[in-house]
């Protein structure tokens, strides 16, 4: 999760050792000269949006922090340290903590226990009353959301190394550990649970590892380098991997988006793209921005082209969600533009506080729930 996108993140190339950057691809920096973001045109809205509740966290300052749901409640937490547990429906705040030190990512959860990533590479674990567990030292710094399932935690550190933890000990279990590439974008790309695997994006690949053991099942290449140069080979996973059925899709930097099988990774369809943000996937499509802005959808089964907007251009999109007729993204300014999930069309605004969404977005009832980078929670009720 990018699985997830950052500011140190979102398309900051940096030298895993050494950790120069490249500052000029940072979306969160001073606009690139002729790119010009795209201006916001007045809509006359053919669909009702409102802003059902808002709810401060705290900002994710250099980082990313995208929220999660438990059952009918939301956990986000800010680069602070604060974590909060709230209603999904009306944004009640049922508890709010802070840790001893600031953090990097979150919110991991599987709705028993939560998950965040600290300063200094700590895995924190809480219970769903707030009450921190356990925690247990990284190699490194950790900018991915844990994932948690099948009594396993697991967490991977900018090192390439992946490590799983008992969820109720904090004793650790398996290390997988990968060759980092010498160039990769900073960011956080997403693991997701699926019955007894976890499956992991890293430098371009997922990886499908059992839970238990840290064996791998399958890997497979999503981005593939290409080019003559270190700079024009980088290519790495943006946002978490989604699971429909019996499929997983996922985007990568420079790349291809597609899907694979779940028990083998076979392709299933891939076509030519570079995202820095993840794929929105529903029963019939797959959807996702360029790094341009562009935002496209593709026939789930067989990849085919549905249709494309590219009146967002530069606006440095999240990554999407669909929702019912709609499917919703958002932007450097904070703004959450809602179109047409069979054409593009647009169909509605709503803004936030003004700060960048980069974070993956969630769908809890009839609300759309979206958290900017200057640590707003907001839920937009879709009617």
């Amino acid at each position: 999760m990018r699985i997830s996108r950052k500011l140190v993140g979102v398309g900051v190339l940096a030298l895993m050792t050494g950790c120069s950057t490249i500052s000029s691809l940072n979306p969160f920096a001073s606009k690139p000269k002729g790119n010009v973001p795209a201006k916001l045109v007045e809509l006359k809205g053919s669909m009702a949006v409102r802003t059902a509740w808002k709810l401060e966290v705290g900002k994710a300052h250099s980082y990313l922090f995208s929220p999660a749901l438990a059952g009918n409640t939301v956990i986000a937490a800010g680069a602070d340290g604060t974590i909060v547990r709230a209603d999904a429906a009306t944004g009640r705040q049922l508890w709010r903590v802070k840790a001893k030190n600031g953090l990097t990512a979150g919110v991991g959860t599987d709705g028993e226990l939560i998950a965040v990533g600290g300063t200094k590479g700590e895995l924190m674990v809480y219970d769903m009353d707030g009450k921190q567990l356990w925690t247990a030292q990284l190699s490194s710094e950790i900018l991915s959301p844990p994932a948690i399932g099948q009594g396993i935690v697991v967490a991977r550190s900018i090192d390439n190394r992946i490590v799983g933890f008992d969820a109720k000990t904090g004793q650790k279990k398996w290390t997988v550990q990968r060759t980092p590439p010498p160039l990769t974008l900073r960011l956080a790309p997403g693991m997701v649970v699926h019955d007894k695997d976890v499956i992991v994006a890293q430098g371009g690949k997922l990886m499908s590892l059992i839970l238990a053991t840290g064996a791998p099942r399958w890997e497979i290449e999503v981005g593939v380098a290409r080019g003559a140069t270190e700079l024009e080979r980088v290519t790495d996973i943006g946002g978490v991997p989604v699971i429909f059925e019996d499929q997983v899709c996922a985007v990568s930097y420079q790349g291809r988006v597609g899907c694979f099988g779940l028990l083998d990774g076979s392709p299933r369809w891939t076509r030519e793209l570079s995202s820095e943000a993840g794929v929105a996937v529903d029963q019939r499509f797959v959807f996702v921005p360029d790094d341009k802005g562009a935002l496209f959808a593709y026939n789930r089964d067989g990849g085919a082209s549905a249709w494309k907007n590219d009146k967002l251009s530069y606006r440095r999109l999240s990554t999407p969600v669909s929702y019912g007729r709609t499917v919703a993204v958002g932007d450097y300014q904070g703004y959450v533009h809602f179109l047409s999930r069979e054409d593009g069309a647009f169909l509605a605004r709503a803004a936030t506080d003004g700060s960048a969404i980069a974070s993956t977005p969630l769908v809890a009832g009839s609300n759309l729930i979206f958290q900017t980078q200057n640590g707003t929670v907001t839920a937009i009720a879709v009617e």
